[in-house]
């Protein structure tokens, strides 16, 4: 077992945390904590139930915020960049207007997480409509929209290491 690419997602957190994270990976003890934590994956397989749910996040803390035109699982984005999901910002001109769009695609991986794992991607996507870069006021936000979004991000995190060593977990 290589730590090096066993901790790959894991990288920005500390020494010391991703020491415990290596000891539950190499005794394959991070699939029982994480299916003791999230039992069952969420339900939204479809598009549609997808951007409803996102849609209901956005409207509940971000009402006047720009719209978002698509919410979808993409199966081109790869994790490997480090990307759960991608928001995108799309222009294009109709006639003299100057149409714009935002999108959120989440990696088709994500089809089978538990919800609160699927909510923090979309959290992160959806703040990037107000705040583009990574910045404090970035997080403050996603923490307003999800009190344990940091908590939730390690544990996806975790996720995708155990799936690299040893599988899926809900699929």
């Amino acid at each position: 077992m290589n730590a090096t690419r066993l901790l790959s997602y894991l990288k920005g957190y500390s020494p010391e945390l991703q020491r415990q994270a290596l000891a539950l990976l190499q005794a394959n003890k991070t699939g029982e904590l994480l299916l003791k934590k999230y039992p069952r994956p969420h339900d939204l397989a479809s598009e549609k139930a997808l951007y409803v749910y996102a849609q209901d996040i956005k409207n509940e803390f971000m009402r006047s915020s720009a719209p978002i035109s698509k919410v979808i699982y993409d199966d081109k984005i790869h994790v490997i960049n480090n990307a759960l999901g991608l928001h995108t910002y799309v222009s294009r001109v109709q006639g003299n207007k100057l149409k714009a769009k935002n999108e959120v695609r989440i990696s088709s991986m994500f089809r089978r997480v538990p919800e609160p794992l699927l909510r923090m991607i979309l959290v992160h996507e959806l703040a990037h409509l107000r705040e583009k870069e990574h910045n404090k006021a970035f997080y403050k936000l996603c923490t307003y929209m999800e009190p344990d979004y940091f908590q939730l991000e390690f544990d996806l995190r975790l996720y995708l290491c155990h799936k690299d060593e040893y599988g899926e977990l809900w699929g």
